[in-house]
């Protein structure tokens, strides 16, 4: 049976299926890709970021039919589809337009005599393995970057999102990215394990679950491959007692309940100081339930369908756990009855250390409330995590703000506004969340060789 299918969330229905490369296609993608490395290394920045242009504009002028293929697939409501399909764009756009500064030479100041200087170039075929989540976004970051230094890519996708796959395989290909430079795989887990151990393989990037990315960190390490890990977040958003509550309240809603909280940086857990708790749990459960569910295709609706009735399950089996165990229900908490994989906006407190939700990611639309007495104590309580992506603070004092921002144990902060992906910033976590940096020129360093050149 097919491993690649797409499912429609809102029915169950199986509307495509696609088989996986066989072993003899495994070698031979590795092998094009290698060949074309060859040749695309050595062609000038100037014609790489002209191909990237390429891709944005394709990005723009489909951007309804990449839209709609995301609602298909995995449910996302229409208007975020297109927001991400946008992002996407200004991805491919922003490597295009600042490729050339971003990989000149840097000539350093040196104590001897002559000239030393650091060129950033390509190291080889690469592989990305990325999630359903944000199907186009997830990419872009991946591959923008690395098309512009000159390596090339096999993706694999992942099996729930084909037809957004190919769609992207296809734009690369009619944006004039020679053969080889990009290749959409349908792979399995043993082929891409298969791919690592190849020596022509030179690194490795995963966005995906802890699980998955500890399993790709140790296969790179033993074959001595570079590997970039974006994995699992449990963001804190804090609100301390000087904060601007209705900003707070509206960003802790849209950071949480956006793609019905299928983010990595979604505000997963809101601790709030206890002089504005009842005024903040107030405002916000209002918010909140204005996150209503709904058909996808309709552009007015906030929530969709889950991407699969197994992530809805799994996700309420997390929230019984810890109602089970004693924490309190504000909002929402049980699966409706509907042919798709809803799940409503969800708000619970009082959590425990015994329960799942205190340590498990949340990856659906719950938002887990603290009830926190001191910033001392919202800063315990926000690093209590296996986790280290994001964090934000509402605070109307900048120096608080900085203080905790300096004392939070994540990659990112967001003061005063939840963390947002932007095509010049980094993004990227500590602890379990990961290994490396994408976008900027921090993602742009990854996967490229910063070779001394040493003018005597």
């Amino acid at each position: 049976m097919s491993k690649y299918r797409s499912t429609n969330p809102m029915t169950g229905e199986v509307v495509a299926e696609y088989p996986v490369l066989d072993d003899t296609q495994v070698q031979t993608v590795l092998d094009q890709a290698q060949q074309a490395y060859l040749s695309w290394r050595r062609v000038e920045p100037a014609e790489r970021t002209k191909v990237l242009s390429r891709v944005a504009d394709l990005h723009r002028q489909h951007a309804t039919e990449l839209a709609e293929l995301s609602t298909l697939e995995m449910g996302k409501p229409i208007s975020q589809a297109r927001g991400e399909v946008e992002l996407a764009a200004a991805i491919f756009e922003y490597y295009a337009e600042e490729g050339p500064n971003l990989i000149a030479d840097e000539e350093l100041t040196i104590a001897g005599t002559g000239r030393a200087i650091v060129r950033t170039a390509a190291i080889g075929p690469l592989l990305g393995v990325m999630p359903w989540n944000f199907p186009y976004y997830q990419v872009a970051r991946f591959v923008a970057p690395n098309l512009l230094l000159g390596n090339t890519i096999l993706l694999k996708h992942a099996a729930n999102c084909p037809q957004q796959a190919l769609r992207i395989h296809d734009i690369l290909a009619e944006a004039g990215a020679p053969a080889g430079v990009y290749t959409n795989i349908f792979a399995t887990n043993d082929q891409v394990a298969t791919m690592i151990a190849n020596p022509i393989l030179q690194g490795v990037s995963l966005t995906g679950s802890e699980r998955a990315g500890t399993a790709v960190g140790e296969l790179a390490g033993r074959h001595m491959k570079k590997s970039v890990l974006e994995l699992g977040g449990s963001d804190a958003l804090i609100v301390l007692a000087d904060a601007d509550l209705p900003a707070a309240i509206t960003a802790a809603a849209a950071g949480r309940f956006h793609n019905a909280g299928q983010t990595c940086t979604s505000s997963k857990r809101i601790i709030v100081e206890d002089s504005v708790w009842d005024e903040f749990l107030t405002g916000f459960l209002d918010a909140a339930d204005a996150w209503q569910i709904g058909d996808p295709t309709d552009p007015d609706t906030k929530v969709g369908p889950m991407a699969s009735f197994a992530a809805r399950d799994d996700l309420a089996a997390q929230v019984n756990d810890a109602l089970v165990k004693g924490a309190t229900l504000h909002l929402g908490g049980a699966v409706p009855e509907s042919s798709a994989s809803y799940y409503p906006a969800t708000v619970i407190s009082d959590l425990t250390p015994d329960m799942r939700a205190h340590r498990e990611e949340l990856f659906g639309p719950v938002a887990l409330l603290h009830r926190v007495h001191s910033v001392d104590e919202a800063i315990e309580v926000a690093n209590d995590s296996p986790f280290g992506l994001g964090s934000a603070i509402f605070t109307a004092d900048e120096a608080t703000a900085l203080d905790v921002a300096e004392r939070l144990d994540v990659g990112m902060v967001g003061i005063n506004a939840t963390v947002k992906s932007a095509p010049d910033l980094p993004f990227g976590g500590v602890k379990r969340s990961g290994i490396g940096r994408e976008l900027g020129k921090f993602g742009l360093d990854e996967f490229a060789n910063k070779k001394l050149i040493r003018i005597p």
